[in-house]
């Protein structure tokens, strides 16, 4: 097939199966989609949630995309404030990861796909 149109909300949400269903939502539809060279991901977070680890990647550089609510986005040691529409470029070697506002977070992210490119960092997040 040439295109396929699938609503984000009804892809497979991912968060339960590594119980963290309590902080939001993570939607990977890249397979269901059918995309073969690029990858997607849907996020929700919950008001005042954090993301409960940070990443990195080895080759993939990363867009997102700040589609409703607000909150602040760690890359590296330094922390930005986002809002609704912001694009924001990552570089694959920064750590990142994200944090809710008060009316909560959703965000796209996108990037060429790459097998086993990342690296997931506990604690990466403190205060």
């Amino acid at each position: 097939m040439t295109y396929t149109i699938m609503n984000l909300t009804e892809t497979v949400d991912s968060a339960p199966k590594f119980g963290f269903e309590e902080m939001g939502e993570a939607h990977f539809p890249r397979e269901e989609l059918g995309a073969k060279q690029t990858g997607l991901a849907y996020q929700v977070l919950r008001p005042g949630k954090r993301q409960a680890f940070g990443h990195k990647h080895d080759d993939a550089e990363e867009v997102y995309v700040v589609l409703r609510g607000s909150g602040r986005l760690r890359l590296d040691d330094e922390i930005i404030d986002i809002a609704e529409l912001d694009a924001i470029r990552v570089s694959p070697e920064v750590k990142r990861a994200f944090e809710a506002g008060p009316d909560g977070l959703s965000w796209l992210a996108f990037g060429a796909h790459h097998d086993k490119d990342g690296e997931i960092l506990r604690g990466f997040w403190q205060d």
